[in-house]
């Protein structure tokens, strides 16, 4: 028997963040996975709806995750902190082979850019709740948000570990130290 679409899409997402996607057909898919060609097709109809659905699947799926660690979190401060390592923690896994396709193939590129937009606003929000608690310093959350923004799509373009040889995750990392130094400290 098939393992279930949803079983199958996570073991897709877990051999793409390891491994890539681009160098892949769905013969090879089905080897690695143990399964038939025709059970790749139970995710979707061609390889690149197979490659989009695991994609869009890794990111809901680290969505979920970093939210659910935000909502556990009571202090209003700590949230964006929380929200940052978290992003960090679910990129962590993911290959440089894995982000080298996901530049090279634009659709791909381009659910890693939404992806971004919606982080971005994301910290934003977090920065504004934090701010208006008394946690954090209150600073121009669109202002932060937008450089938070900027340096999330260089290193979604590479540009940042082009510049400074980090993965995506570790940069991810560096830049919640950067922001919580940022707004934690009390005002100059």
């Amino acid at each position: 028997m098939p393992p279930p679409r949803h079983r199958l899409l996570d073991e897709l997402i877990e051999l793409f963040l390891a491994e890539g996607f681009l160098e892949f057909g769905i013969g090879d898919l089905a080897a690695r996975l143990r399964c038939s060609r025709t059970t790749i097709y139970r995710v979707a109809e061609t390889k690149e709806q197979v490659v989009l659905a695991a994609i869009r699947g890794f990111f809901r799926r680290a969505t979920t995750r970093i939210e659910d660690r935000v909502a556990a979190e009571p202090d209003p401060g700590a949230r964006l902190a929380v929200y940052l390592t978290a992003v960090a923690a679910e990129l962590a896994p993911a290959s440089e082979r894995f982000y080298a396709d996901l530049q090279a193939y634009a659709p791909a590129a381009e659910i890693y850019q939404d992806n971004t937009r919606l982080a971005a606003r994301r910290v934003q929000d977090l920065l504004t709740a934090g701010a208006r608690a008394g946690a954090l310093r209150d600073v121009d959350a669109a202002f932060v948000g937008a450089a938070v923004a900027q340096v999330m799509s260089a290193i979604q373009r590479g540009e940042i570990g082009g510049a400074t040889g980090l993965a995506d995750a570790e940069a991810y990392r560096r830049l919640a130290d950067l922001v919580l130094h940022g707004v934690g400290g009390p005002t100059p």
